[in-house]
């Protein structure tokens, strides 16, 4: 991949204004300090913590250069073009290679000089970031600081032992998976291949009631499906309704593993799918999920009046996902997900029921009351 092209790609996940200059700098600062952090804690734990290791310095350092790039940006500078004084500095080798890509059959390859160990590399990559909180809006200030910092940066990539193009790669799907609206052709449908039968209904409406019991039943095509639900917990919470956001998940991400099961809808065809995505253990997961964003949305009230989800939230559940289909599934539409199926259980909290509407083909979910007109 280009950094050109890296450059191109990001630049409309920049939702910080074009004057916000100091923003990106703390931004630039503490992505560092993540990095940092991620060694630490394989020198803390070890072997406990080495299968996420190079998961996570991935991450960090793809996060650590969109900073730099939006700070080019604001700077007028061009990232690419950085790159290259740096390593046009003489201090590293050079080898001439062939290259995959036949429209540019000849490459170079770059290594540093003398790399040290990745520990001290990363604590000159701090110092040099600590340098660059002072630039502020002098662009002839910062360019040095920026040459320096870009310098440190490659030798951090190399000592690390994470692939440049692994780091560009994944901080491309992850930026543009949570700010940019994906096309609808390219969202992922896990079950189109399927038969009627073994696929999540492309529409549904569930009924949802509250008996005098305190509990929930739920009712799909006139026929009870489910176990009756209550908050099962002290403090009433409204959890008693939280089927609604496996139905959201089902409209939106096309995935519940929930909700094929209440409705026997597992793709048994595929024995490999129905053992790896349509088991007991995925839909452990589609509950933990449901779970834990429920225990953040309580101290958030339940995302009332919010258009957003935090990017913490969002990186977690990502993190929860992986292995499993939905992890196909963009940030940006966890998000729509979320704030959709909130909404709806707002209301169903509210009136102790309701009707829920979903609607695969246009990942929308929507709350009608019981007897009334939806909304």
């Amino acid at each position: 991949m280009l950094l050109s092209e890296y450059e191109k790609v990001v630049a409309p996940t920049d939702r910080f204004l074009e004057s916000d200059v100091i923003p990106i700098l703390l931004g630039l600062f503490g992505e560092v300090g993540s990095v940092m952090s991620t060694s630490k804690k394989l020198h803390r734990e070890k072997g406990a913590f080495a299968s996420g290791y190079m998961r996570d310095v991935e991450e960090e350092l793809g996060d650590t250069l969109w900073y730099v790039a939006a700070l080019c940006r604001r700077f007028k500078l061009a990232l690419a073009d950085l790159f290259a004084e740096v390593l046009g500095s003489g201090n590293y080798a050079v080898h001439i290679a062939a290259n995959s890509d036949p429209s540019h059959p000849v490459a170079q390859v770059i290594s540093a000089n003398d790399l040290g160990p990745l520990d001290a590399v990363l604590l000159r990559l701090g110092e040099r970031s600590a340098k660059l909180l002072g630039v502020e809006t002098d662009a002839k200030k910062a360019k040095p600081l920026l040459l320096d910092f870009i310098a440190v940066y490659i030798e951090a990539l190399q000592a690390s032992g994470v692939p440049f193009s692994a780091v560009l790669g994944a901080n491309i799907a992850k930026v543009t998976g949570r700010f940019l609206k994906p096309a609808p052709e390219d969202l992922p449908d896990f079950d189109s291949a399927f038969p009627p039968e073994e696929q999540l209904p492309r529409t549904f409406e569930i009924e949802i009631t509250q008996r005098p019991n305190g509990r929930s039943y739920l009712r799909w095509q006139g026929v009870f499906v489910g176990d009756p639900l209550s908050d099962n917990i002290a403090d009433p919470d409204g959890y008693r309704f939280h089927d609604v956001f496996h139905f959201a998940n089902a409209a939106i991400l096309h995935w519940s593993p929930t909700f094929r099961a209440l409705i026997k809808h597992k793709r048994k065809s595929e024995p490999n799918v129905d053992e790896a995505q349509d088991s007991g253990r995925a839909i452990v997961v589609d509950e933990g999920v449901s779970a834990y964003i429920f225990s953040q949305a309580k101290t958030l009230n339940f995302f009332e009046g919010q258009n957003s989800v935090s990017f913490d939230l969002l990186k977690a559940i990502q993190n929860f996902v992986r292995g499993y289909e939905v992890e196909q599934c963009p940030l940006n539409l966890w998000e729509n997900a979320i704030l959709q199926g909130y909404d709806v259980f707002r209301q169903m909290r509210q009136n102790n029921g309701g009707i829920v509407i979903g609607n695969r083909d246009e990942r929308t979910i929507r709350y009608k009351q019981l007897g009334g007109e939806r909304t």
